[in-house]
């Protein structure tokens, strides 16, 4: 039986993790929850679950939420708050696999200290890696802690890596869908609005992930985790454009083999692995996780142009030089991206402020988590005045 903490129990991670505990109740019990801003979702889970400890984000937010238990009833559910609940729901004695899955550096510092407290990790989380991947990993060595990665593409390399030693590892290939801009001429990414940009042909996803999908970002962020999780270079870390998302990604053996991750397009499997691991669990057809051969008719492959992608070179640049470097790309493009969907600079325009900040950035790398939230919030802040300076532009 394995006792979980989920962080990010509101979002679409967390109900597919829920979801696989539902399939499994022999295997997996829910111990704690972190659940955000989302008080309807959070309650239903506490009605359904009943953990011991459940996180808000704020103070109000767990006094409503304990008022509503009351009048249920319901007593025996610690309700704690901000980021040291997160961190408590994380590191409980009887909780001994973390699934981080809390977007951006908000659920940092409780997959950290989950490390440190000698947690089995199930990362679904990109910016713990991109941000602090340098103190995650040397932690996760100190403590011997196993970071089982649920993002399918690199849930995909850890399954075939499987099939060889590291050293026999001549590079990992990551497939990208591409976003819905792979064809489209360059001459109209200047004009590409929101609307069109939040019409992924594949996913549903959260407004920024999508953007960073149409503009690559995503794929970039993922570079970078690769590079921490299987201790590579970011020249052994290639993509390349799948739009069917069927091969979830690729390794590539010294002798010149590639195993290749092949299934449904569903993040339960991933997650189901990672919670498995090193087992392998049966599914029934109720699951709806096996995947029919047959349906496969073309499978496409084609290298990206950094030309139509940039964000997909300064990621490059930034998992090359490290340190807060990659702290500023990720704090950047966030930045930027909520500014591009408040119709305040062009889809370019991302980019642009991207390779600016990282212009200020040094490649220092941080001593701690507090260094990390620091770069963090310069890097926002630089973002912030980089803006400011290309609609003082705009206006002239």
């Amino acid at each position: 039986m394995k006792k979980l903490a989920i962080l990010g129990s509101t979002g679409s991670i967390g109900h597919s993790t829920l979801s696989i505990c539902e399939s499994f109740p022999d295997r997996y019990q829910v111990v704690s929850l972190a659940a955000g801003t989302n008080i309807d979702d959070a309650f239903a889970q506490c009605l359904r679950w009943r953990p011991r400890v459940i996180s808000l984000a704020t103070e109000a937010l767990a006094a409503a939420l304990l008022t509503r238990l009351k009048a249920e009833g319901i007593t025996n559910i610690e309700v704690v708050h901000g980021s040291k609940g997160t961190i408590h729901v994380a590191t409980l004695p009887e909780v001994n696999f973390v699934v981080s899955a809390i977007v951006g550096v908000a659920g940092l510092e409780a997959t950290y200290a989950a490390v440190c407290a000698g947690k089995t990790i199930g990362l679904a989380n990109k910016e713990c890696l991109v941000a602090a991947g340098e103190l995650i990993i040397a932690a996760a060595k100190q403590h011997n802690v196993a970071l089982l990665p649920i993002d399918s593409e690199h849930n995909a390399v850890h399954q075939c890596m499987r099939g060889g030693t590291a050293a026999e590892v001549k590079q990992i290939w990551l497939t990208a869908s591409g976003g819905p801009f792979r064809n489209t001429p360059l001459a109209e990414f200047e004009n590409i609005t929101p609307q069109q940009a939040l019409k992924h042909p594949t996913w549903v996803m959260g407004q920024r992930i999508t953007i960073d999908s149409a503009t690559m970002m995503n794929k970039g962020f993922e570079v970078i985790e690769a590079c921490r999780l299987f201790n590579l270079p970011a020249s052994r870390v290639r993509t390349t454009i799948h739009p069917q998302s069927t091969v979830h990604s690729l390794v590539e053996f010294v002798d010149g083999s590639i195993l290749a991750q092949i299934s449904v397009t569903d993040m339960r499997l991933p997650i189901l692995y990672a919670l498995a691991y090193p087992e392998r669990v049966a599914v029934t057809e109720k699951e709806a996780l096996t995947f029919d051969l047959t349906t496969l008719s073309q499978l496409d492959f084609s290298q990206p142009d950094l030309n139509r992608f940039p964000c997909l070179r300064l990621a490059y640049e930034a998992a090359e030089t490290g340190g807060n470097a990659c702290i500023a790309l990720n704090a950047a493009d966030e930045i930027a991206v909520a500014a591009f969907l408040e119709g305040r600079i062009p889809f370019l325009g991302i980019p642009r402020t991207i390779e600016a900040v990282l212009q200020l950035t040094s490649g220092q790398s941080p001593a701690s988590i507090l260094d990390v939230l620091d770069a963090d919030l310069a890097a926002r802040a630089s973002a912030r005045e980089v803006i400011a300076r290309q609609l003082t532009g705009a206006q002239r």
